[in-house]
């Protein structure tokens, strides 16, 4: 393909130019040629694993991806193919392979020894999914059958907002590893309120036993903080087993001087008070705040003491 474009390139060039000026012409067409290429077969590997896994969907019962063959093929056919794609569109395809449950199942139920209880939540085991995987709770059934404890969903912002421009997310092949700058993408909160709805008006919520946490974030433009973190609170609040007020992302300008004492101490009376508000049947819903995790002891010390207060 690249050699086509460089001969139709040098039919084009104009006459008389310098060697060296025509090199930079046909360097220059040559790269976006390969970047044209390589962007069409990321499409095409990610076509072809949502059209595969589609119909492994329809085929396959619950039965079959509880077994052992269907993870091997999950382990060493699928994920090759998704590593193969840009990673964030990765990412993108295994929400919806989730969504449609045609990620594998958990066979075994956690022995009782496994089980935990912290604010007052039974947890079915200790490991939990963190918030940032599953930002828009797309995909919760599938990812409850993975075995995961607790599934925390967002962050979520009051309002939908694009996050960072793209490229975003980074893989780190040695470390078997990546690096999330997305930004606070989030669809907002009428889309993730309405999937939760929906799961709990089909009774989906009653056969998940992974706990559900929410993480609700402030929308890069708010000024008041902690209204659009109480407007989370009340919105999503009533859906989950505990809720998170996450002030650590270093994407949102501004952010992380909510962790100064005196402003986080304001935030949690606000934060405090709309989770009050909320009607719950014999407990208070847990609320916690997620805090950087490269505070000096001072920092840590205020946020501790006000936390205490």
């Amino acid at each position: 393909e690249t050699s086509d474009i460089r001969g139709a390139q040098r039919a084009q060039l104009p006459s008389g130019l310098p060697a060296s000026q025509k090199r930079n012409m046909l360097r220059k067409g040559a790269q976006k040629a390969t970047r044209s290429g390589a962007s069409w077969y990321s499409d095409a590997v990610a076509v072809a694993t949502i059209v595969g896994g589609t119909a492994a969907g329809m085929y396959f019962k619950d039965e079959i991806r509880q077994t052992s063959l269907y993870r091997i093929s999950v382990d060493f056919g699928l994920m090759p193919l998704l590593r193969l794609v840009d990673p964030e569109q990765a990412h993108n395809l295994a929400i919806k392979a989730a969504a449609l449950r045609l990620s594998p199942k958990d066979p075994v139920i956690d022995d009782k020894p496994l089980q935990v209880q912290v604010w007052g939540v039974d947890f079915p085991n200790c490991v939990g999914l963190a918030a940032g995987f599953d930002k828009h709770a797309e995909a919760l059934g599938g990812l409850s059958e993975l075995g995961f404890g607790l599934i925390e969903v967002g962050s979520v912002t009051p309002l939908p907002q694009p996050g960072n421009p793209k490229p975003r997310m980074f893989r780190l092949s040695e470390d078997k590893a990546v690096i999330n700058r997305y930004g606070f993408n989030s669809e907002g909160h009428e889309a993730v309120k309405h999937r939760l709805e929906m799961e709990r008006l089909l009774g989906h919520d009653k056969l998940r036993k992974a706990m559900l946490g929410v993480n609700v974030g402030k929308n890069k433009t708010q000024k008041d903080a902690a209204a659009d973190y109480c407007a989370g609170i009340r919105e999503l609040g009533p859906f989950a087993d505990y809720v998170v007020v996450n002030v650590s992302s270093p994407n949102t300008p501004g952010l992380r001087d909510l962790q100064k004492k005196a402003a986080i101490l304001e935030l949690m009376t606000a934060t405090i008070a709309a989770r009050d508000a909320i009607k719950q049947e014999d407990k208070p819903l847990p609320l916690l705040v997620k805090v950087a995790p490269d505070l000096d002891e001072k920092e840590k010390r205020d946020i501790a003491e006000a936390a205490m207060s």
